[in-house]
């Protein structure tokens, strides 16, 4: 295939999505889109549909939106401010590219926006999906979209970005940042959203991709093994999720008389509800229950260092 120039050339930030609005109605139809990939949920559709559309929808719809209501935004859905945010300013560290943003589900659409580029006569692409840790139930399902959007386009697919030294930087000098601020000497754990332990049985490397995250950034802030631990959260449904679940590894914490821990959720590119409302306002109720304080860090979002390193690493993705 013809090199692209660089005015040809795309670099489509991908996240994984929100309801349109705080409503009821908004998040059923965004929890039917994203309940019902196959990626997320690999129960057999004649049985799972009957439950998404029977119990599950009708029942988180109200309560997952009063959640959304919480943390909701003059300008919109956090997750898609934020995301379009850092879009732009990795658009400016590369201005020959157009940048652009997409959801896995929900707007703006990920498959109609691969459309239109293609359409519009982009020959080279360059796919970020703002997960750092690779898993089969995120990264994979972008993946599955953009094989079948883009035939005929030269693209490349940036599959996870775990360990990128300037990424664990960023994320390290968040930490400092916030110390330096709120002062040091507190536990800090790291939280990553879960996935069922069915999956890491079978191969997805998640876990170990979050591991490594996790010990990079923990080795860069120069914390040695008891001053931090990782766990899971976001769990649902009532098989077993990776462990120690983030809620259980409070109670743990608590229990060794820690009063104060730091959390910071790095598999996360930018806040949304499971940072804000999980994390910021419902764990650190419960940890304060104990006694103790949370403090969140905020995700890096579109810090000057997060699009730097988000910048190089597609440009080196594309071999520019």
């Amino acid at each position: 295939m013809q090199s692209a120039s660089p005015a040809d050339t795309a670099l489509v930030v991908v996240n994984l999505g929100t309801p349109d609005a705080p409503t009821a109605p908004a998040v059923r139809r965004y929890l039917a889109e994203f309940l019902g990939d196959p990626r997320v949920v690999s129960i057999p559709p004649l049985l799972w549909k009957p439950l998404l559309y029977g119990l599950i929808l009708p029942l988180r719809g109200p309560r997952s939106a009063a959640n959304y209501a919480k943390v909701w935004l003059e300008e919109g859905s956090p997750l898609l401010v934020h995301t379009t945010r850092l879009a732009a300013a990795i658009g400016q560290r590369i201005p020959e590219w157009r940048v652009v943003p997409a959801m896995r589900y929900g707007k703006p659409s990920l498959r109609a926006l691969l459309r239109q580029l293609r359409e519009s006569g982009v020959r080279r692409l360059v796919v970020l999906p703002l997960y750092p840790q690779y898993s089969t139930t995120t990264t994979a399902s972008v993946a599955d979209v953009v094989a079948e959007e883009t035939q005929g386009m030269d693209v490349t697919l940036i599959e996870d970005y775990s360990t990128d030294a300037a990424w664990v930087e960023a994320v390290a000098a968040s930490v400092r940042a916030h110390r330096q601020c709120q002062g040091g000497g507190r536990h800090l754990l790291f939280s990553f959203h879960g996935i069922p332990q069915r999956l890491a049985d079978n191969g997805d490397p998640y876990p170990q991709r979050c591991r490594d995250s996790a010990a990079a950034i923990a080795a860069a802030l120069g914390l040695e093994a008891g001053q931090w631990s990782l766990s899971y959260q976001s769990r649902f449904g009532r098989e077993r999720w990776l462990e120690p679940s983030t809620l259980a590894e409070l109670d743990r914490l608590a229990g060794a008389g820690v009063r104060e821990v730091d959390v910071v959720c790095p598999g996360f590119a930018v806040d949304c509800i499971e940072t804000l409302e999980e994390v910021a306002m419902g764990l650190a109720e419960h940890f304060a229950g104990h006694g103790g304080r949370l403090r969140y860090i905020p995700c890096l979002t579109d810090a000057p260092a997060h699009a730097d390193a988000l910048a190089r690493l597609a440009r080196r993705a594309a071999g520019a």
